[in-house]
Formats: structure tokens, sequence, C-alpha cells
């Protein structure tokens, strides 16, 4: 695991719970420096700074989300909404704002690598075809007319929820708790709302107006198929 914060402080706090809770931990103070461990040592997951000296965060995660799905938890100073759509619209699969608990922060680390590791999927896990879509549990691939497309662990993850459950409604808490194994307390809405838009730009041919992701305005998502 990878820990990149310029605040010295920072860093020594992050990196002695998450060695408590058994992890094995690198840290870097620049970005810089992380690009240089990722490219030497790719960890099985990066807490991320933001704001940092030589590279920022977001360009670290371009380059992360470039490379494959790694998991990435962001760090922010910053409050503003706008601030921490930017990270996951690039990818990032959670993000903590600054100030934070260590405590929470280590939970967050392992329910993220609790959510991403490998999974075997039961034999009986139906393939979902529907008007064009494939969504295979098994493989964990999405194929339209045939053609894979590419999908981050989580983006995955949500997909395969809804399409498991055609025409039911989830509110952005229910899939909270079912796919991120979190509380709406713990984490924003926007996190839902970001993936949503991601899996629509695609599967949709027209993501503006989605034909398999409905909104239920006022309520949350469905799957038409």
């Amino acid at each position: 695991m990878l820990v990149v914060d310029d605040e010295p402080t920072v860093r020594q706090v992050v990196v002695g719970y998450l060695r408590r809770d058994g992890h094995e931990v690198i840290e870097a103070a620049d970005g810089h420096a992380a690009l240089a461990l990722l490219a030497s040592n790719p960890p099985d997951l990066v807490v991320l700074d933001m704001m940092l000296p030589g590279v920022n965060g977001l360009d670290i995660l371009r380059s992360i989300r470039a490379a494959g799905d790694m998991p990435v938890i962001m760090l922010t100073a910053r409050s503003e909404e706008t601030d921490r759509v930017a990270g996951l619209e690039l990818g990032a699969d959670d993000y903590v704002v600054k100030p934070f608990s260590p405590r929470e922060l280590a939970a967050r680390v392992n329910g993220v690598l609790r959510r991403t590791a490998p999974k075997s999927a039961p034999a009986s896990a139906a393939m979902l075809e529907f008007d064009g879509l494939t969504i295979d549990p098994l493989a964990r691939e999405v194929r339209r007319h045939g053609e894979l497309i590419e999908f981050t662990p989580k983006e995955f993850d949500v997909l395969a929820h809804l399409a498991a459950s055609p025409r039911q409604v989830f509110s952005r808490a229910d899939l909270l708790r079912d796919v991120w194994q979190s509380s709406p307390d713990w984490q924003d809405s926007a996190t839902v709302t970001v993936h949503v838009r991601r899996i629509r730009n695609k599967i949709e041919v027209d993501p503006e107006h989605p034909r398999w992701i409905s909104t239920i305005w006022g309520v949350g998502y469905r799957f038409e198929p």
C-alpha cells in the first residue's frame, strides 16, 4: 500500500494506523516520488492527497487510471463538492476530507480492499443478457453488441447490482449500503451519482437520454431490461 501526502505528521499517523491493521505500507512526500514508486513497486491500494508539490494528486490519479484499476482513496482539505467530484470523475474509489479520523480512514481502506478484491462468483451466477448488453458476473465483463467495455471494479459492481434486479428502484443510500458497504453518514451520495454517470458514458448510446439506467427523480436509479 502506498500513502502519498506532503505533511509528515499526516503520513506518520496514517501509516501507523494502517501498519497496525497488518498492512505493508510505503510512503511518498510528493508527486514525483509517488510516480516513481508506482512504476517500480505497484501497491494494492493508494491513499493519495489531492494537493501535492511537483505533481498534484489528480494528475497522479490520471496516470493510475491510464494504467489500470488500482484502488485509490483521495485525501483532500477541500470541502467543496466540486473538488470531491473531480476525483470521483477520474476514477477514485473513495475520498476522505481533512481533518479526518485515522480510524475512519483505516476502516475505509479495509472496506475498499474488501470490495475490490477478486471475488469467486458462485458457479450458479447467471449471465445477465439484455438487448445488446451482456453482463458476465463470473468473468466480471460487460459487452455491448459483443464489444468488451472496460469497467473499474466499482463501476461493474454498481451495474451488476442494478441489472440483477431489473425495474427495482435503488436509492443512493441503498447503493452505498449494498455496493459500497458504507453508511450514507460516512460517504456523500455524490459518489453514487458520479459512478452512475461514468457507467452511462460507457454503455449508453446517448448518456443524456439513457436507455439502461433511469433516474427516478427524488428516489434513485432503476435498470430497464
